[in-house]
């Protein structure tokens, strides 16, 4: 699974430089001079970091064999990319990247199958977006329909008991009303 660790935005200045939306933790590393990046759309790239420096809070990057403002404008909306493979399991046992939360099922701790894990929203809370309906609808081009809305969990232990990212589960014990509405008490 390949993803986005930045957006290239503008040019700066005339010797190729482009302004980089960053979308990582971890910019002094994904962006260190000699990392190749891939690209979307990849016949942009790959594209071979030459320098980087920050200026005003805007990561500024120059990649190897961009050497004017003309050529770093037709870069303008790239995305950088890598292979999620590259990245190393956290160490904390509790700690998840999101694309290892996307695409799990979700099942109350009875086993009962409630829908899968649509995306990961970070707003002061993370919250679990879960599709509800039959697991592997979505991958499947099966959308809409009764059931398939979408209800949002906060990741937290106590409603999020278990991961198994082997299995592909995630268990959620939620209270009645936050997967299903109508079971509002």
């Amino acid at each position: 699974m390949q993803l986005v660790v930045g957006r290239i935005g503008r040019p700066h200045g005339l010797r190729g430089d482009v302004s980089v939306e960053v979308r990582t933790d971890e910019p002094d590393r994904r962006f260190a001079p000699g990392t190749a990046l891939a690209t979307d759309p990849a016949s942009t790239g790959p594209l071979v970091v030459e320098s980087r420096r920050w200026h005003s809070g805007i990561l500024l990057v120059r990649f190897e064999g961009v050497t004017g403002r003309d050529r770093a404008e037709e870069l303008r909306g790239t995305m950088l990319v890598i292979d999620s493979d590259d990245i190393p399991p956290p160490e904390d046992p509790d700690e998840f990247y999101d694309h290892q939360l996307i695409g799990l099922t979700v099942v109350k701790p009875d086993g009962e199958p409630v829908g899968e894990v649509s995306d990961v929203l970070h707003h002061g809370q993370d919250l679990l977006v879960v599709r509800r309906g039959k697991p592997g609808a979505r991958a499947a081009g099966i959308t809409g329909g009764a059931g398939a809305a979408e209800v949002y969990v906060p990741f937290v232990k106590a409603l999020v008991p278990e991961i198994d990212l082997a299995k592909g589960v995630l268990v959620v014990d939620a209270p009645a009303g936050l997967l299903d509405p109508d079971e509002m008490v």
